[in-house]
């Protein structure tokens, strides 16, 4: 175990993280709240990113009606994984065992309401943008709309990996993003793959890995929020 505790004298409660190792960068991430995750070079940095962090992930939550955790916390973790080269390249891949074990109904729900949470920080960060973004140095990255696609792109996938299919969703049709959405809420605050099965062409059965709620959660969650301050810090 590895306890990083930023103020010693402080009582603070404790959250339990865990570590997603890759070959030259390591994710961070909090079990329980779910798209607290941030990435560095080295342990340290991804933990030190990680509180670095805690203000705007509260802020985010609170904007969509959530209150998330402490703003004085200490971090334990309690699992190491292997990411292989995903987490090099900025994205998490891993399911830590911690995620696999049961969740109480109660929990589940919770883990839910704060995915919706980040649904709609996330889509004021959209409405409050322009259309063109800052770019990088070298005149790369996405411009607002595109980020947006790409968003609800990914997460067509991240249903079915939830258990869900059958949802063909565009940013462009709000419609269609509320209904995916709602699935993959109700597949998170149903315990994980417990929606409709998934199935490729001509119907047959498509084996896959499901994710277990956590992960689940956790992934849409990290996505959304990552995208949400990439335009807020593109935001001329």
């Amino acid at each position: 175990m590895i306890v990083l505790v930023r103020d010693p004298k402080a009582d603070r409660p404790v959250v339990p993280i865990y570590l997603e190792v890759g070959t030259r960068r390591v994710f961070a991430c909090s079990v329980d709240w779910p798209g607290w995750c941030r990435s560095g070079k080295g342990v340290e940095a991804a933990i030190e990113t990680l509180a670095a962090y805690g203000p705007r992930y509260r802020a985010a939550l609170l904007a969509g009606g959530v209150t998330g955790p402490g703003e004085a916390v200490s971090f334990e973790v309690v699992e190491e994984v292997v990411s292989g080269t995903a987490a090099d390249f900025g994205t998490l891949h891993a399911v830590p065992e911690i995620d696999r074990l049961p969740l109480a109904e109660a929990e589940l729900s919770r883990l839910a309401g704060v995915v919706r949470a980040t649904w709609t920080f996330f889509d004021a960060a959209v409405a409050g943008a322009p259309p063109s973004l800052r770019k990088g140095p070298r005149g790369g990255g996405r411009d607002r709309d595109a980020i947006a696609a790409h968003v609800v792109g990914a997460e067509v996938d991240y249903a079915r990996r939830l258990g869900v299919s059958g949802f063909k969703a565009s940013w462009e049709d709000p419609g269609s993003v509320a209904s995916l959405r709602a699935a993959i809420a109700e597949a998170i605050a149903g315990g994980g793959g417990s929606g409709r099965s998934t199935e490729g062409a001509g119907g047959r059965a498509r084996p896959r890995t499901l994710w277990p709620p956590r992960t689940g959660a956790r992934r849409v969650a990290w996505h959304v929020l990552d995208h949400a301050w990439e335009i807020e810090d593109k935001t001329p």
